[in-house]
């Protein structure tokens, strides 16, 4: 009996992790307004690709391998990558990607594993990634747990999906013999969750780096989302600071928590005021800390803060707002000083993700849209923070997708995915590829 309450009461503790963690996904993807105008002759291209009997066998392919997709999954999953240490699991994609016969596989100098599968033409290169590292801290535990038809492991969503999509994407393409015109780089990269900071794609699109002309990133799951809008972001940890002492005899010293708990004041009034109209913005204070006992005036107090926007000026705009909150604080604390030094404080960012769009008139945005079509499923424009948003930033046409299945409770303990018709997400991937990068001399679909 103390058995069967034990394992509902993990039942129950891993329902109310997901549904927390959906409600989050559900508020960063924000549909895109207005109507989506679909070019003809793009839908007509393809239509025509997609009954070409090399996509077809491909097609089939994906359909019948997918226990060994479902097999990759679980040994991703169960090889942990918090953040900014994805070696280990690194090591092991690159290996996977080198049993597929890809021309070349390395891996860079800040931990992305890269393959390239050459084009018959190269004039053109396409980037297909999926990040490498969870939010999870080392130690967390990852051993993937079945219910049923539900998976259940911390990442084994958001974004191990991701990388067994690219997997069986290129297995897709090798079983049916597809040449494309361009090169494509199949890459699992690093930094993309919390304080990576993307650093992971800032390292693959920096001055000098590979020649990139359209990527695709694969992020979580489902079969439905564009995301053509990266949502921008800036992140700091404020830290004020003081000499510290004790509450009654060394009275009079300036008080960092004062100073924060003023700033926030300041920062939460005037960011709730501009926040109320205009495209939408958001802040957040997710962390603080500081101090040593209940009777000791700290020496430091700080917070983290992260603020979002898909307008590249409105998030300029509520970053002055919290600059001025942190030296009214500042000042203010430093009015009441009765003795001692005045407080300082240290401003560091810790995160910085820029926002931007890719047209809907675009020619990516374009096919994939159609390809979704395509499965008899209605695709939805999306915003949020991936991958794409740095080629999106550099002006690069850029989508984010997801890697079909359902997964839930991303972020949380209780994340998990459920393979329903997984391999279709897999297959509108692979149709989008090929459209994008040329089946060569076979079909003039671009």
């Amino acid at each position: 009996m103390k058995k069967r309450f034990h394992f509902i009461i993990i039942l129950i503790t891993i329902w109310s992790c997901s549904e927390n963690a959906q409600k989050e996904e559900v508020t960063e993807n924000v549909d895109s307004p207005g109507s989506f105008e679909l070019s003809e002759s793009i839908n007509a291209q393809i239509e025509e690709l997609t009954k070409h009997p090399k996509i077809q066998k491909a097609f089939q392919y994906i359909k019948e391998k997918d226990a060994q997709t479902i097999k990759d999954l679980i040994t991703l999953t169960e090889i942990e990558a918090p953040p900014f240490k994805e070696t280990i699991r690194g090591l092991k994609y690159a290996d996977m990607l080198r049993a597929e016969g890809l021309d070349s596989v390395w891996i860079d100098d800040t931990g992305n594993v890269i393959g390239l599968r050459k084009g018959q033409k190269g004039d053109k290169v396409l980037a297909l990634a999926a990040h490498l590292d969870t939010v999870f801290p080392e130690g967390t535990p990852v051993k993937v747990k079945q219910m049923g038809d539900t998976l259940y492991a911390p990442g084994i969503a958001d974004d191990t999906r991701g990388l067994v999509t690219l997997l069986a994407t290129l297995r897709g393409m090798n079983a049916a013999n597809i040449k494309t015109d361009d090169h494509i780089l199949f890459v699992g990269d690093v930094g993309e969750e919390g304080l990576g900071d993307l650093r992971g794609m800032k390292h693959l699109f920096r001055d000098g780096g590979p020649k990139i002309d359209y990527f695709i990133s694969i992020d979580g799951t489902g079969s439905e989302n564009v995301t053509n809008r990266g949502l921008g972001s800036h992140r700091y940890r404020i830290t004020f600071k003081g000499p510290g002492g004790h509450s009654w005899g060394a009275f009079g010293l300036g008080n960092p928590h004062h100073a924060l708990g003023a700033a926030i004041k300041y920062f939460a009034q005037e960011a709730d005021q501009y926040t109320a109209t205009g495209i939408k913005t958001s802040y957040n204070v997710g962390r603080i800390g500081g101090g040593t006992s209940v009777n000791s005036i700290p020496f430091e107090s700080w917070m983290e803060v992260d603020m979002r926007s898909e307008s590249p000026q409105r998030l300029a705009e509520i970053d002055s707002i919290l600059q001025r909150a942190i030296k009214r604080g500042l000042d203010e604390q430093n009015e009441l000083l009765r003795n001692g030094r005045p407080l300082t404080v240290q401003v560091k960012m810790i995160g910085n993700r820029p926002s931007g769009e890719t047209s809907t008139e675009d020619n990516l945005v374009q096919r994939a849209w159609a390809s979704t079509t395509e499965f008899g499923i209605e695709p939805k424009l999306r915003i949020s923070s991936t991958d794409s948003n740095i080629p999106i930033s550099k002006g690069i046409p850029a989508v984010t997708l997801g890697g079909g299945g359902i997964g839930k409770g991303a972020h949380s303990l209780g994340e998990y995915f459920v393979n329903k018709d997984g391999y279709v997400g897999i297959q509108r991937v692979l149709l989008i590829v090929v459209a994008q990068t040329g089946m060569a001399n076979e079909i003039n679909n671009r």
